[in-house]
């Protein structure tokens, strides 16, 4: 499986497909903005496609990673008409886990492999091959694509049936939402109390208290700096999916919610482009 294409050259999208060009793959890539197209096919060997059609014609897996339910939804149906059998589907955009279901439903009828395949990790994730990919779909399909996913990731595990990645990724965003509040509400703390925070967060990240936000964000947040990345605005359309698919199952999402309105607040701002970090702004007066 030499040929695949990918769809969709976002901030995520744009180096896990370079990482499939440097590692040997015929790759063809699409994305709605040419620019962006253009501009990919000057730093690696590949093919640029016009159509979506055109894009997938041939491949043997084709990857996609885009927007919301209704990109996934536009992009993958055309994807699939013109995909040939025996090819795989694998969707990286994070997702709702009925459109997951739907699109595996769509496949079967085609005799073609879906795999929901959502990523963490973010934008450096994805740049230096080290993300993590939370997989579902079923077990032969996971075996043929598994090779493809690993060459941009450092873990790739089928979690179930279809809908299951997207699940997954669902528990990574509400355990997130979560611990950037409270980091943001220690570093307010400390700052309101005279610590040198720098200080506090050397010794307390070697503890119980270590995080992969404190590792990687404590530090900018005390600058104040916030572009790295995963942005506020898509944030927030994680948490609406998580948060949907907690009413129909009944689950209790008090915190989640509430971090979710946090993040409103910071839109409100005009920080909806700003890492999902900035949630300290709602705290500096």
């Amino acid at each position: 499986m030499k040929k695949v294409c990918f769809l969709g050259l976002g901030v995520m999208g744009y180096p896990m497909a370079g990482h499939l060009s440097d590692n040997g793959y015929d790759v063809t890539v699409f994305n709605r903005t040419t620019e962006k197209v253009s501009n990919w096919c000057k730093h690696y060997a590949g093919q640029m496609a016009h159509t979506i059609t055109d894009a997938v014609t041939g491949a043997d897996i084709v990857l996609m990673c885009v927007g919301n339910d209704n990109d996934v939804s536009e992009v993958a149906q055309q994807a699939i008409a013109a995909m040939k059998p025996d090819s795989i589907l694998i969707d990286h955009t994070t997702a709702s886990a009925e459109l997951a279901r739907q699109l595996d439903a769509m496949c079967a009828d085609k005799q073609i492999g879906f795999l929901d395949a959502p990523v963490s990790g973010g934008q450096a994730g994805a740049q230096n091959g080290q993300l993590t990919v939370m997989v579902g779909g079923r077990t032969d399909t996971f075996e043929r694509a598994l090779p493809v996913m690993q060459v941009f990731a450092r873990h790739v595990q089928r979690i179930g049936d279809a809908g299951s990645g997207q699940l997954a990724k669902m528990m990574n965003q509400i355990c997130i939402a979560g611990i950037v509040q409270g980091l943001a509400e220690a570093l307010h703390f400390g700052e309101r109390a005279g610590l040198d925070c720098n200080q506090v967060i050397e010794v307390i990240s070697k503890g119980a208290a270590q995080s992969w936000q404190m590792e990687n964000r404590a530090a900018t947040m005390m600058n104040g700096e916030y572009e790295f990345g995963f942005a506020v605005d898509w944030m927030r359309k994680d948490l609406h999916i998580a948060l949907e698919e907690a009413r129909k199952n009944g689950s209790t999402l008090a915190l989640t919610a509430l971090v979710d309105q946090y993040y409103a607040d910071v839109q409100k701002c005009g920080g909806g482009r700003w890492d999902t970090s900035s949630l300290l702004t709602r705290l500096h007066p």
